[in-house]
């Protein structure tokens, strides 16, 4: 029996990467090899990481060359993740995850406390490999625009997007699938990618949403700050391209 056990420990110490699943390795002085430092990084990689890379190949997407764009709507609770090599233009759809709660109602965030998911064009501001949710992804709000129309004791922050399936406020998905979103970001960090872009909605601006959303909403600086944010989705939409976002003195986000 002692030398069964002994054999089953052998095998389970050299089967042990494959069983866990592949990390991949880090060249000294850069982001990943910084991030798997962190016991939860490691193990998101050792389970991801197998999936991960011949999905990108199958999509023409090399590692070296990733960027990852995420897109979320609230409405729908959906989050979206596109990816593309840094030398192309068009976004390819990586995956949707569910939105797994939610918090607040439709309508941008305005004021700490308030309950709200942000809504308008973000990036990745930190990655928390000691999240309280597992891991997370800080969305870089107050932004210039949220900071113009923020009431006045506080606009918030420490928004994320994170494990474990409650919020106030951030944008949760399972621990499953945070794992999966945090390695390629990481990845795309890696390979060269300082600003991980994020844009929020409250709904798909179709015709008929807007009409529906506006209709409930009574009041005019929403419905007009909706129109606003919906030029930047019908951007992409129509060219599977990202705008240049801007911020006027008024808080209006201007494309180009």
């Amino acid at each position: 029996m002692r030398k069964l056990i002994a054999v089953l420990i052998l095998f389970c110490a050299v089967a042990g990467l494959s069983f866990y699943g592949t990390v991949p390795k880090a060249k000294p002085g850069t982001f990943r090899a910084a991030q798997l430092e962190y016991k939860r990084v490691k193990n998101a990689y050792a389970a991801q990481w197998d999936s991960i890379v011949p999905r990108l190949k199958r999509m023409n997407v090399r590692m070296e060359e990733l960027e990852v764009f995420i897109r979320g709507f609230k409405d729908e609770k959906e989050l979206e993740v596109w990816v593309k090599n840094k030398t192309e233009g068009n976004w390819k759809l990586y995956t949707t995850y569910p939105i797994c709660a939610s918090s607040g109602e439709l309508g941008p965030k305005r004021c700490q406390g308030d309950n709200q998911v942000p809504e308008g064009f973000y990036h990745v501001s930190v990655f928390n490999p000691n999240s309280n949710f597992l891991l997370s992804l800080g969305v870089s709000y107050p932004n210039a625009s949220d900071k113009v129309f923020a009431c006045k004791r506080d606009a918030g922050g420490a928004i994320m997007i994170h494990g474990n399936c409650v919020t106030i406020g951030c944008i949760p998905i399972t621990d499953e699938k945070i794992q999966e979103l945090y390695v390629l970001c990481v990845e795309a960090r890696n390979a060269g990618q300082k600003t991980i872009p994020i844009h929020l909605f409250p709904i798909r601006f179709t015709d008929a949403g807007i009409v529906r959303i506006k209709a409930a909403e009574d009041e005019l600086a929403v419905r007009t700050f909706w129109d606003n944010i919906r030029a930047g989705y019908d951007w992409f939409e129509t060219k599977r391209t990202l705008p240049i976002v801007s911020v006027d003195a008024k808080g209006k986000y201007l494309f180009r």
